[in-house]
């Protein structure tokens, strides 16, 4: 089974992308529009398995263009808005949302209720066995484990999940804050040099394994990255 399509139909820039990164990071592939036209579009174009919709579009009522897609699709839609009211979470409900999450809210769980309605609708994420790259790099998610050149790697849960992210998107420069919010259960707890810490702790136990080893890569004023061998 491939990677699941999440459209996210958001007219914020900031929480648009937000969303869109925890989706990544889970395995899964965002599109993003910031009108209901535009996410009419999508929905035409992609095969789109579940939508984040916001209900304050500028162009339409999130609630309006629920009705629109309901009369087309089944595909699953969550409300995303500013209002906590009661009333609000009725009627997305009542006009076929399969859930509801008001603002601010927490992207760590926006995803897990992605997965957990897909799941219902027998259409789960894969989680990721990643080989990557080149083969250095092995994860076992079943046992939480990361296999660096055949080699089993003594991790902290926070160093697993930076790796595993890193591991899934070699080359891809991450900044601290996107990797304490990737790895961290609470993330405003810690400070951004705990991060430092950890890849520096992720590198010691890379060279034990191959003492040549810096596929950790900083770079500076913008993050880490796993590099990738030209």
């Amino acid at each position: 089974m491939g990677q699941h399509t999440i459209l996210i139909v958001e007219d914020e820039p900031a929480i648009a992308d937000n969303i869109a990164f925890a989706v990544e990071t889970e395995n899964m592939v965002p599109i993003h529009a910031a009108t209901s036209r535009a996410g009419a579009k999508m929905l035409a174009e992609h095969s789109i398995d579940l939508v984040v919709l916001d209900v304050g579009l500028p162009d339409e009522s999130g609630f309006d263009f629920c009705r629109r897609i309901r009369t087309e699709s089944d595909v699953p839609i969550i409300f995303l808005t500013a209002r906590d009211d009661e009333i609000d979470r009725i009627v997305g409900l009542e006009l076929g949302a399969d859930d509801y999450m008001a603002k601010p809210f927490s992207p760590r769980e926006l995803t897990a209720r992605i997965r957990a309605i897909l799941r219902r609708s027998g259409t789960s994420v894969p989680r990721v066995g990643t080989s990557a790259p080149e083969a250095k790099f092995l994860v076992d998610q079943k046992t939480k484990t990361i296999y660096f050149e055949g080699q089993a790697l003594p991790l902290s849960r926070y160093e697993f999940r930076m790796l595993e992210l890193m591991i899934r998107h070699p080359g891809q420069v991450f900044s601290r804050d996107q990797l304490m919010d990737h790895a961290w259960e609470e993330p405003d707890a810690s400070c951004d040099r705990t991060v430092d810490t950890h890849i520096k702790t992720l590198r010691s136990k890379l060279r034990k394994i191959n003492e040549a080893c810096a596929c950790l890569e900083t770079r500076r004023g913008w993050g880490y990255c796993l590099k990738v061998d030209p």
